[in-house]
């Protein structure tokens, strides 16, 4: 079964919004086997759209489309689907007195442009929206399937996650489709596919292989097309060879991100963290938290960019910042064991560096960040030499402090 997903929008032709509902679809529905071939973007015009749902329905068995669902005049994806689809409009008291209670509740004025969002298609099925206004619709023609969702990413997820993946997986499952991840760090994506070319090359058709790299560490995604048993215990076999061949490197087996590792590691532990960022700014601590129950190992972060910060909070010395500097490893040292004093944790990460475009010397170029972890006995301490973009410093600097952590509560015995 193949999917197509359409994101319609002026502001992200122009770029002044990212889209990110693409990938997130596209990533539980390849959990389920329903392979994404093609995605589109549009612009908020009748024509437009109208000809980029009839390309995608040739292609694909079942669409999705997100965005043009707001109650303004620019966003007429509903009313062209309606015309779409022959359906007629009618007022879905429900959802209207629920837009109501919901506006009321954020102390919004409810308008009529608001009033406009009840109206629901007469031959769509529908998925509340819980959270928003703009609800989901479920339209079918000629056996395609064809899913319009609201733009905004945080109303696109809720609804997905709550109502249209349980949905699909008990509808569109596809159980012939299999994948085995590692998760792999300290191996370049050019170097590890040199160690793996041998095994690559003796793969038969049905199992592919997908390289899937980030600033610090890559996924390898082995996915298993038209599965039998035969075919799921070659996958297994190759698996297993691929896993010897690289051993060293793999820190996961799961499809997981760093930071979801490193918080399942620390409750395996009943152990808490607390992180000290310059250069990183704080970016340690949302990863952290961005993982539902990280309330449960992390405590908290202090943001030391001014070196009074440093001083009055981490104890950090003065000495220690004139002799070495800032962004050192004997100052990345003391913000690692301050934090974890102040803040009573059995872990922390401490940053500091130079994260650019400016501010570099002949002695520490832009790019230069220092990392420390410390433990209840120890304190692991590095530097490196990254490049001038600010942002993919900042990205590198934090996974590489979140992954030296997790090599070591797998690596290493730790007494907290």
């Amino acid at each position: 079964m193949k999917a197509n997903i359409i994101t319609i929008g002026d502001e992200i032709l122009i770029g002044q919004i990212i889209d990110t509902n693409s990938g997130y679809i596209a990533k539980n529905l390849n959990s389920i086997g329903i392979a994404v071939d093609k995605m589109f973007s549009c612009s908020d015009e009748k024509a437009e759209i109208i000809e980029t749902l009839d390309f995608a329905l040739k292609h694909a068995d079942i669409v999705f489309i997100t965005g043009g669902l707001c109650p303004t005049n620019d966003d007429i994806t509903k009313t062209t689907l309606c015309e779409y689809f022959n359906s007629n409009l009618i007022l879905d008291s429900q959802i209207l007195d629920f837009i109501k209670k919901r506006y009321d509740s954020i102390g919004v004025n409810f308008t009529e442009n608001n009033q406009n969002q009840a109206l629901i298609p007469d031959n769509a099925k529908i998925f509340k929206n819980e959270i928003g206004s703009a609800q989901c619709m479920m339209f079918s023609k000629d056996k395609k399937i064809i899913f319009s969702l609201p733009g905004v990413p945080v109303e696109m997820i809720h609804i997905f996650d709550n109502e249209l993946f349980p949905y699909l997986k008990e509808n569109y499952s596809n159980d012939s489709i299999k994948f085995k991840n590692l998760l792999i760090v300290d191996i370049s994506e050019s170097a590890l596919a040199e160690k793996i070319k041998n095994w690559e090359n003796s793969l038969p058709e049905f199992l592919k292989v997908a390289y899937l790299p980030s600033y610090g560490y890559l996924k390898l995604r082995i996915s298993c097309y038209n599965t039998d048993k035969k075919n799921y215990e070659i996958l297994e076999n190759k698996f297993n060879e691929v896993k010897e061949i690289i051993s060293d490197k793999i820190i996961s087996e799961e499809d997981i991100s760093i930071e979801e590792l490193l918080g399942k590691l620390l409750k395996e532990e009943n152990a808490t963290i607390s992180t000290a960022e310059s250069c990183t700014g704080g970016k340690i601590a949302s990863m952290l938290t961005s993982v539902p129950g990280s309330s449960e190992y992390f405590k908290g972060s202090v943001v030391a960019y001014d070196n009074e910060v440093k001083t009055n909070v981490l104890n950090v010395d003065e000495e220690c910042l004139k002799k070495y500097g800032a962004v050192s490893l004997d100052t990345v040292e003391k913000m690692a064991v301050g934090v974890k004093n102040l803040l009573k944790t059995d872990f922390s990460i401490a940053t500091s560096g130079i994260a650019g475009p400016t501010g570099g010397t002949s002695e520490k170029p832009v790019g230069t960040v220092c990392i420390s972890v410390a433990t209840k006995e120890n304190v692991y301490i590095g530097k490196f030499f990254f490049n001038s973009n600010r942002t993919a410093n900042i990205l590198r600097a934090a996974n590489l402090g979140i992954i030296k952590l997790i090599k070591i509560l797998i690596y290493e015995k730790i007494k907290r």
